[in-house]
C-alpha cells in the first residue's frame, strides 16, 4: 500500500523540521565540537587508528550518532502517537456522529 502524496510530503516537511531542530541542538553541538576537537588531534599520529587520539574521535564520533539517532526515534514515535490518536479520535468522532443521525432518525 503507498501512502498519499499529500502525506508523504508532510512526513518529508516533518522530518526536515525534526532534523534541523536537532542540528541546532545545544547539547548536540556540545559533543560534535567534542568530536571535531577529538578529530583534530588525529593528525598529529602516523599511524591514526593505532593512537588514542583516533578512539577518542571513534568514540564521540558513535556517541554524537547515537544521540541524533534517539532524538529522531524519539521524535518520530511522539509524531506517530500523536497521528495516531488524532486520527483515532476522528474516527471515534464519526463513529459518534453516526450513530447519533441513526438514532435521530429511528425516531421521527
Amino acid at each position: 500500500m503507498e501512502l498519499p502524496q499529500w502525506l508523504q510530503q508532510a512526513i518529508q516537511a516533518r522530518l526536515d523540521e525534526v532534523s534541523a531542530r536537532i542540528e541546532h541542538d545545544p547539547e548536540l553541538n556540545r559533543v560534535r565540537e567534542e568530536k571535531d576537537e577529538a578529530f583534530e588531534g588525529l593528525f598529529a599520529g602516523k599511524d591514526i587508528e593505532q593512537t588514542p587520539e583516533y578512539a577518542e574521535w571513534e568514540s564521540q564520533y558513535i556517541v554524537s550518532k547515537g544521540i541524533e539517532n534517539e532524538r529522531l526515534y524519539m521524535q518520530g514515535l511522539r509524531d506517530g502517537i500523536q497521528l495516531t490518536v488524532s486520527l483515532l479520535g476522528q474516527s471515534m468522532f464519526e463513529e459518534t456522529n453516526a450513530k447519533a443521525d441513526q438514532t435521530i432518525n429511528a425516531n421521527p
